[in-house]
């Protein structure tokens, strides 16, 4: 694994993206792009698989998250600049790329595939589409508010993690401590915290909870798609994936005992991903 980063404008100035990467240098680059509290270390498992056989994987971080800079204005923490700042990298690697987007890093990808001239060649949605509930996004912004916790060690973290993050699905002891370790920060006064910026929250704390009606963009997304959606997911709703797999190119396959959001670890879904990245 490298590391990597690149400078990027904001509203707000310049700020550092980074990035952890695989596989050799000169592979058919694959962008794979995390959640919304997430990091790029979350694809660690899928990214070196992919590696192995030969592609570029890199997997940022968000701005606001892992080890990228925290932003100096809380509002520019929304999709556009997300947006903004993966285009940055989209023009570095200069050419075709295939895109892994979990949640929030599939709408990233929908809304730069959408967009003329775009570099995107195929696309894995993880457990997300074109259209998410009310109830989803209060439930995202619930579990948003507050003050984040504190925990007292890379256990009592992990131990939450479990709890919070059981959509995920099946996973085994060593792949949530993995998720723990590459989740935590250490806090200035002792403890740990999660791997982001508190202020991500700031944005949809300002607003009720609404449905997020994508349609639109998605009828402009005209690139391969392999939609993954968790049996149990209540963001990605079974009528609105078998609705989107009715467009020619696109692909759904649903994981059981998974809602939101399959961690992408276990064989079996590796392997959908990279049988998909390998057409």
């Amino acid at each position: 694994m490298r590391d990597g980063a690149v400078r990027w404008l904001s509203p707000a100035g310049f700020s550092t993206m980074r990035w952890w990467e695989w596989g050799p240098e000169t592979g058919a680059p694959v962008v794979c792009v995390h959640g919304l509290t997430r990091c790029g270390r979350d694809f660690d498992v899928l990214a070196e698989a992919l590696g192995r056989a030969g592609r570029r994987v890199i997997c940022p971080d968000l701005p606001g998250r892992g080890a990228s800079d925290w932003l100096p204005d809380a509002a520019l923490y929304q999709p556009p600049h997300y947006i903004t700042a993966l285009s940055h990298l989209l023009a570095r690697l200069d050419g075709p790329v295939d895109w892994v987007g979990t949640s929030l890093g599939g709408i990233c990808g929908m809304g730069i595939a959408a967009t003329p001239g775009h570099p995107i060649r195929r696309m894995v949605l993880n457990d997300v589409g074109c259209f998410v509930p009310q109830q989803a996004m209060a439930r995202i912004r619930d579990y948003m508010l507050g003050e984040p916790p504190v925990f007292a060690d890379i256990a009592a973290l992990e131990a939450h993690l479990r709890e919070v993050h059981a959509p995920f699905g099946r996973l085994t002891d060593a792949e949530w401590r993995h998720l723990a370790e590459t989740s935590a920060r250490p806090c200035k006064d002792g403890g740990l915290m999660l791997h982001y910026d508190p202020a991500i929250a700031v944005p949809m704390r300002a607003q009720e909870a609404q449905a997020l009606d994508m349609k639109a963009m998605w009828g402009l997304v005209a690139v391969p798609v392999l939609l993954i959606r968790g049996a149990e997911s209540d963001l990605l709703l079974e009528d609105t994936a078998r609705s989107m797999a009715t467009r020619a190119g696109v692909r759904l396959a649903e994981i059981n005992g998974a809602g939101h959001a399959p961690a992408l670890m276990d064989t079996a879904q590796v392997a959908l991903v990279a049988e998909f990245l390998a057409q």
